[in-house]
């Protein structure tokens, strides 16, 4: 009871918070009064909740916030189950997918040779990419991690930058290498990196090359013009898994440049064994606040939408570059 309650009470809190239904909690028993719908509701609630910890896995106030939104949501799947779906155990902690459209994507790359997955800032598209490469280089399912993406600056000019090439290419990819270090020991990274068994590239440099027995994950992928995203999709080796991320409501191309990203599904979405995966401003695993900037900048563009025509193949309304 008192891991239900959580401590302070601060899961009753939110059940409270998030349920229709009257909560009263004496002892070890919890009595629930209301309309039928909202008892129903509560009690699923909190049977995922014992589900859950009865695995072993302890609670937070994210996990709780999160079981009431999915079963409010009236979804197929069972929130114990996202919340148990275990990918990686690196450094102390385990890496889950949080939200059901997260455990969607983590699944499709299991099933599908290329992924794509798009949606804002927050979502875990990269880290969970990343963790899934991790994952498939620790169990032998492929021999190397290539991760790239497009040297685009986010609307600033940074100039010549000095340094060897793996200076001047590290702030692009810095995202990438944090999401290894928490994922690898930070001492093995160098090795692994000298070795050639995790290669970190811009995308410029994958061309004319054949990827097999890997494990390529592309970054940031809004910022890829058609040529690039049609020349990195083609590298496509044996035994090789892509997975490409990014969020077409960020582009940093120059004005007059499309997007690879915002009309690649027009191209590949009848193509066997690809799959793309949307998540939205309610899959956001950062700051809470994230996920309501992330909103709020949606509504912003949808009642400020441009008048144009959308491009072929846009599965979403066309924004204008920059945030």
């Amino acid at each position: 009871m008192v891991n239900i309650l959580g401590p302070r009470d601060e899961f009753l809190h939110i059940l409270e918070r998030e349920l229709e239904a009257g909560i009263h909690v004496r002892g070890n028993e919890i009595t629930l009064t209301g309309p039928p719908a909202a008892v129903e509701l509560a009690i699923d609630v909190i049977t995922e909740l014992v589900t859950v910890l009865r695995t072993g896995q302890g609670l937070t106030a994210d996990a709780v916030e999160r079981t009431c939104s999915m079963l409010a949501g009236r979804e197929d799947t069972r929130p114990a189950d996202v919340l148990t779906h275990n990918i990686l155990s690196a450094r102390g902690k385990t890496i889950r997918p949080k939200t059901l459209n997260q455990k969607r994507y983590v699944d499709a790359i299991d099933k599908h040779t290329v992924v794509f997955g798009i949606g804002p800032a927050g979502t875990g598209k990269t880290y969970l990419a990343v963790a899934k490469a991790v994952q498939a280089l620790q169990n032998k399912q492929v021999n190397r991690i290539i991760l790239t993406r497009p040297a685009v600056e986010a609307g600033e000019h940074l100039g010549f930058l000095p340094g060897t090439l793996s200076d001047k290419i590290d702030p692009y990819l810095r995202p990438l290498y944090d999401a290894l270090h928490d994922m690898l020991d930070p001492d093995s990274i160098p090795r692994l990196l000298t070795a050639g068994t995790i290669e970190v590239a811009p995308l410029a440099y994958m061309r004319g090359r054949t990827l097999n027995d890997a494990f390529i994950i592309l970054d940031e992928a809004q910022n890829t013009s058609m040529e690039q995203m049609k020349m990195f999709l083609t590298r496509l080796g044996f035994g090789s898994k892509m997975v490409v991320t990014g969020d077409i409501t960020q582009v940093d191309l120059p004005g007059g440049t499309r997007s690879g990203l915002r009309v690649v599904r027009g191209i590949l979405d009848k193509v066997d064994d690809i799959a793309f995966c949307n998540l939205t401003n309610h899959d956001v695993v950062r700051h809470k606040l994230v996920g309501r900037i992330v909103a709020a900048y949606d509504r912003f563009e949808a009642d400020h939408a441009d008048p144009l025509r959308p491009e072929q193949g846009l599965a979403a309304p066309s924004h204008r570059s920059g945030r």
